[in-house]
């Protein structure tokens, strides 16, 4: 290290952020410890001091983070308290830009769950905040974040209003995600410059949703009964799953931009279903992975639905991913009497099936000649069989069939 020329230095500190690789080498050169201050990022690990005894968690790492000049990452997974959280905020807190930490509250100490957090207010500056493991049953006490563009929380227990303010405190965010999080009922969000948002709500899937960010280009939500989007005329990316609850009341603005449209769930409303097909007529890429329908606690087979319309529907489909119930209504006697030689469809590039029955193998057989016969761009096509009943009669001649059909399109078809 004593013989590195000064220009390959700066090019090593780069790549070295462990704080114990930072303390070790330290130790063994001077060239080292007098490189320390110039370190621009820090990462203490999650058991990076089991084997410390002499000195606490919280007067190590204020130190390693007084003796650089201008420290703009710190990464913290190791326990910490509150009080040394705000120590090391006071000396760094003006030059960090990115910051990360798992907090490991709990409902037991409030006053400390609520000094963590609040203490974050002292980085001002800050783009990019990551929190784990957050206990947010009171809103913390932040002035407003003017560069924060990236928030990601995962796990915290909070509720509407605290979460609402805590995002108000964060105007400018074009990415957010919150994963894991309880507590909510019925979340707001209203952020002008959001771009990418992904919502993952643990419960019984009955939270509702508004997102008004004019915008918006990915959106990604699960556990949400109602959502609501009124500004979409960037939305590319769609996401909605919701594999606790039913989902039932859905409105979005038109959907001009959008590429990509996935539905999962147990169970959703005919009416939805049938809304965001009709609203995502442009659609490139297409996944349907609803078992069931109905708008009670009753579980509902899906309504017939026409091939010819479906597609006809959707010119610019490009890769189709259906599994069992969508694949199911899609293959009804009456839909398949419609496909006829001038039915082509343009576009399409790839489907993957999901089979998870052998009934109505025959119209089933039918609908996967008639995908391969009509896409003329058709290149790839995967069949899944999940979990098919291997007791039923006619499981073994419904794999055969398929066998044959696959070798037949050996070189479009496969299984999986």
């Amino acid at each position: 290290m004593d013989f590195l020329p000064d220009a390959i230095v700066p090019c090593i500190l780069v790549y070295v952020t462990n704080a114990k690789d930072v303390a070790s080498a330290s130790c063994v050169s001077k060239r080292w410890k007098e490189s320390i201050p110039y370190l621009n990022k820090l990462v203490f690990t999650r058991n990076i001091f089991d084997d410390v005894k002499r000195f606490s968690p919280d007067d190590i790492i204020g130190h390693m983070v007084s003796s650089i000049n201008k420290l703009e990452e710190l990464v913290v997974y190791c326990p910490f308290s509150g009080s040394g959280l705000a120590s090391w905020l006071s000396l760094a807190g003006h030059s960090l830009r990115k910051l990360e930490l798992k907090m490991d509250d709990n409902l037991v100490d409030m006053n400390s769950c609520s000094r963590k957090l609040d203490s974050i207010g002292a980085a001002t500056n800050l783009e990019s905040l990551k929190l784990w493991g957050v206990n947010m049953t009171r809103g913390p006490k932040w002035h407003t974040f003017h560069k924060l563009r990236n928030l990601e929380i995962v796990g915290a227990v909070t509720d509407d209003s605290n979460l609402h303010a805590a995002l108000m405190a964060c105007p400018n965010l074009s990415n957010l995600l919150l994963l894991g999080c309880e507590g909510l009922t019925d979340v707001f969000i209203e952020l002008p410059h959001l771009e990418k948002c992904k919502l993952d709500f643990n419960g019984l899937g009955k939270c509702s949703l508004t997102v008004n960010s004019p915008k918006l280009q990915h959106l990604e939500v699960q556990g949400f009964s109602g959502i609501r989007v009124p500004v979409t005329q960037f939305l590319r990316d769609l996401i909605i799953s919701n594999t606790a609850g039913r989902v039932g009341a859905l409105d979005f603005g038109k959907l001009v931009a959008l590429e990509s449209l996935e539905m999962r769930g147990v169970q959703w409303c005919w009416s939805a279903i049938h809304y965001m097909l009709q609203l995502a007529s442009e659609v490139k890429h297409l996944l349907m992975k609803v078992e069931f329908t109905g708008d009670f606690d009753a579980l509902q087979p899906f309504p017939e639905i026409d091939i010819v319309d479906f597609f006809n529907s959707h010119p610019k489909l490009t890769k189709f991913e259906i599994h069992g119930a969508m694949f199911a209504a899609l293959c009804q006697r009456n839909s398949l009497r419609n496909v006829d030689s001038r039915f082509t469809i343009p576009c399409l590039e790839e489907v993957v099936v999901t089979v998870r029955s052998p009934l109505n193998a025959e119209q089933k057989m039918s609908t996967l000649e008639s995908l391969i016969s009509c896409g003329k761009k058709l290149r790839k096509m995967r069949i899944r069989i999940l979990q098919m009943k291997s007791s039923h009669s006619s499981t073994d001649d419904f794999f055969e069939d398929i066998c044959k059909f696959t070798h037949s399109h050996r070189r479009i078809v496969s299984i999986e």
